[in-house]
C-alpha cells in the first residue's frame, strides 16, 4: 500500500459565493477515488457562515457564563444559538453543536477571518461535504470523496489535531469485526476512525498559520463508497458515557 498526500496549491483567499469545487479543479488533477480534503473555514466563508458581535444581543444566560470566561457576552451568545447543549460551562466552554459535533465554543473562530468577523462551522457539514464533491464529480468525471474538518483538542492529551466534521462518499469508520488478526483472533471491538485519521495526515500539510494550505488531496486510498455521514461516528446518548458523566458533574 502507499499512500500520497499533497497540497492544492495557491487557492486564494475565499469570499461568500466563492466556487470551492472549481477552485480545486482548476488547480489539481484528480483522479478516481482521490479523497479531497476541505478545512472547515474555507467552507465557512465560501457559505457566507461568518457574523459581526455588534450584530449579537446577549441574553441573560450568555453574560452568567461570559462573566466565567472573561469573554464578551455577544460571543457567548452565538456559541449558544449554534447549540443543542452546554456540555461544561467553566473551566471551559464545551457544547455539543445542532449538528452533533462536541466542541469548544461551537468551533467558532476568528482565525482566517476578515477583522471584525468571525467564523461558524457550517450547520450541515455532510451537505457542504456533498456539494463540493458532486460539483467536483461533475466537472472531473472522477469518483471521488470529500471531509470537512475542523481543528479539535483532546480530552485527555496536549495540542489540536484535525478531525472530520462532514464527509461525503466515504464511511467515517472502518469496522474491523470478524476479521482475523496476525495470530488468527477474530477482532470483536476493532472499529477504525479513518475519516479522523485522514483529517489529521491533512492537517499536517495545511497548517495553522499564515501560510495554511486549506485543501489537501490523499490518493492511494480504496475507501470511497456510494454513501456515508460523520454521524456513523457519534456514539448515541445511551453508549455515551462521558457526557452522562459531564452532565451529572453540572446537577453538583
Amino acid at each position: 500500500m502507499k499512500l500520497n498526500a499533497f497540497t492544492v496549491d495557491n487557492i486564494p483567499l475565499i469570499k461568500k459565493g466563492d466556487d470551492i469545487a472549481s477552485m480545486i479543479c482548476e488547480r489539481t488533477k484528480i483522479e478516481d477515488n482521490d479523497i479531497i480534503v476541505v478545512a472547515s473555514t474555507i467552507v465557512s466563508k465560501a457559505e457566507g457562515r461568518t457574523f459581526r458581535l455588534e450584530d449579537i444581543n446577549a441574553g441573560e444566560e450568555a453574560k452568567r457564563i461570559a462573566g466565567m470566561h472573561g469573554l464578551d457576552a455577544r460571543f457567548v451568545q452565538a456559541v449558544l444559538d449554534r447549540s443543542h447543549e452546554v456540555l461544561v460551562e467553566f473551566p471551559i466552554f464545551l457544547v455539543e453543536t445542532n449538528n452533533g459535533h462536541v466542541c469548544i465554543k461551537a468551533g467558532i473562530d476568528e482565525s482566517n477571518v476578515d477583522k471584525g468577523y468571525l467564523a461558524y462551522l457550517p450547520p450541515d457539514p455532510d451537505l457542504s461535504a456533498q456539494m463540493i464533491g458532486e460539483s467536483i464529480e461533475k466537472v472531473t468525471g472522477k469518483k471521488i470523496s470529500v471531509i470537512v474538518t475542523d481543528t479539535n483538542g483532546r480530552a485527555f492529551k496536549i495540542g489540536q489535531t484535525g478531525i472530520a466534521i462532514g464527509v461525503y462518499s466515504i464511511h467515517p469508520i472502518k469496522n474491523w469485526k470478524g476479521q482475523k488478526d496476525l495470530f488468527g483472533n477474530t477482532l470483536a471491538i476493532t472499529e477504525e476512525a479513518v475519516a479522523d485519521e485522514i483529517a489529521g495526515a491533512a492537517n499536517l500539510l495545511m497548517g495553522e498559520g499564515d501560510g495554511g494550505c486549506p485543501v489537501v488531496i490523499i490518493r492511494g486510498l480504496e475507501l470511497r463508497s456510494q454513501d456515508g455521514s460523520v454521524k456513523e461516528m457519534y456514539r448515541s446518548d445511551r453508549e455515551d458515557v462521558i457526557k452522562k458523566g459531564l452532565r451529572s458533574l453540572n446537577k453538583i
